[in-house]
């Protein structure tokens, strides 16, 4: 006999620390925009990430080092209109809170008064443990992010795997544990072994969501631009792509063209 999931109406950091405890994962994407992200939401998604990853898909620079606080607030403020079931999360951005506690809780104040959002994310362990102190006593969830943490791109040098020596890899764990005893709801490792993402979900009380961590942890999430096939470039190992958007919408937009040019659009049914 079957047991029916119960179906939660609204995800919120309960939630899913009850989904972690029943075993049930948490699905988690990226949107940036009023429109995806409304038909993400009524797809079932979980939880919602506006990810600094909009300075590369959104705007097309090279790291995410560019986009800038008004901007993540203007892309939190587009998906919170089009939600009704996620939880929303916003990216702190690069400069936004790094070694400035009173700065960071300043920054996430205006997300979460500007936006509507539900709660924010954060890069880094021990060294910024004190900015996401200041945030967590002022009401706002925090969502940590370990590993592979874009924003430092320039100290680490390349988007390798991180954490394949022992040394990092204990470091890892080690802020791992910091930051859930700080608070953080919960936690994303970025390109990391599998075994040691599985040590460290195993050993939180707090639910892991992975990208590029392995199957062991407690969700995963993608970048919507690169799971939807828009981008053809990025081909991360990790990724799956479940649909090939560049290649419709580029036949779509030619089959335009060829109608525009030709005077078969629009025809007699389609004027007034």
């Amino acid at each position: 006999m079957s047991i029916r999931k119960k179906e939660f109406k609204k995800i919120t950091t309960h939630v899913l620390l009850e989904m972690k405890q029943k075993g049930e994962r948490i699905s988690m994407l990226t949107a940036y925009d009023f429109s995806i992200a409304k038909l993400v939401d009524q797809a079932g998604m979980d939880v919602i990430l506006v990810g600094d990853s909009a300075s590369n898909v959104m705007a097309g620079h090279e790291t995410t080092l560019p986009i800038t606080l008004d901007q993540m607030i203007y892309h939190a403020s587009s998906v919170v209109r089009g939600i009704d079931r996620a939880l929303v999360v916003v990216d702190l951005p690069f400069g936004s809170y790094q070694g400035n506690s009173k700065e960071a809780l300043a920054s996430t104040i205006r997300i979460m008064k500007e936006s509507g959002a539900h709660a924010v994310k954060m890069e880094g362990g021990e060294e910024i443990i004190e900015s996401i102190k200041r945030i967590l006593t002022a009401g706002v969830p925090v969502m940590g992010h370990l590993g592979l943490t874009p924003q430092s791109i320039y100290k680490f040098g390349t988007y390798a795997v991180r954490a394949t020596e022992d040394e990092e890899a204990e470091k890892l764990i080690h802020d791992s544990k910091l930051l859930e005893e700080a608070g953080c709801f919960a936690l994303v490792l970025e390109k990391i072994p599998s075994k040691l993402a599985k040590r460290v979900a195993e050993n939180l009380t707090i639910p892991v969501i992975g990208i590029g961590a392995g199957p062991h942890v407690d969700g995963q999430v993608l970048v919507i631009h690169d799971m939807l096939g828009i981008n053809t470039e990025f081909k991360p190992r990790f990724l799956r792509k479940y649909a090939d958007l560049h290649g419709i919408i580029t036949s779509a937009v030619r089959h335009y063209v060829a109608d525009v040019k030709s005077r078969d659009f629009p025809n007699e049914k389609e004027q007034y």
